[in-house]
């Protein structure tokens, strides 16, 4: 029985350390209001898995995250290393870059690039192999310019 009590505390500290080790960043949108939460997924690997990305109203600054709009999940080959808020096209309508670096000999970089109007996300770029030092900004927007 105290074989299997350690056992199961160990298995717990490992979750709970995975738990909070992983990537979760929330970015206010340029509206003052909308709220962007992107996290990896619960209890998967650091270096693949999946990552959400989710959008609230915000209409509560005291609790950013009560009222869900709208979200999606997507496949990650790496670990999300962090969020860009930009305005790639020059819209008006900004968008917001998740940047993945490969777990790899190569720590390559991927960048999804999503929009968010009318209450829904849209994923409308993915710039996968860039090199380890590119300036991900750059890179979204040149290819975003050219398209």
């Amino acid at each position: 029985m105290l074989k299997r009590l350690a056992f199961c505390f160990a298995i717990y500290s490992i979750s709970t350390l995975a738990a909070e080790s992983r990537f979760v960043q929330q970015l206010p949108l340029p509206d003052n209001h909308s709220v962007i939460q992107v996290a990896e997924g619960d209890h998967e690997p650091r270096s693949i898995g999946s990552y959400s990305i989710r959008l609230y109203g915000g209409r509560n600054p005291d609790f950013p995250l009560d009222d869900f709009i709208s979200g999606q999940i997507y496949p990650r080959d790496g670990q999300i290393e962090r969020l860009l808020n930009t305005d790639a096209d020059g819209d008006g309508h900004g968008e917001v870059v998740v940047v993945i670096r490969s777990a790899g000999s190569g720590g390559y970089l991927h960048a999804d690039v999503f929009s968010w109007q009318q209450g829904q996300i849209k994923k409308i770029l993915s710039l996968p192999d860039l090199p380890p030092k590119a300036d991900v900004l750059t890179e979204v927007k040149r290819v975003v310019r050219k398209r």
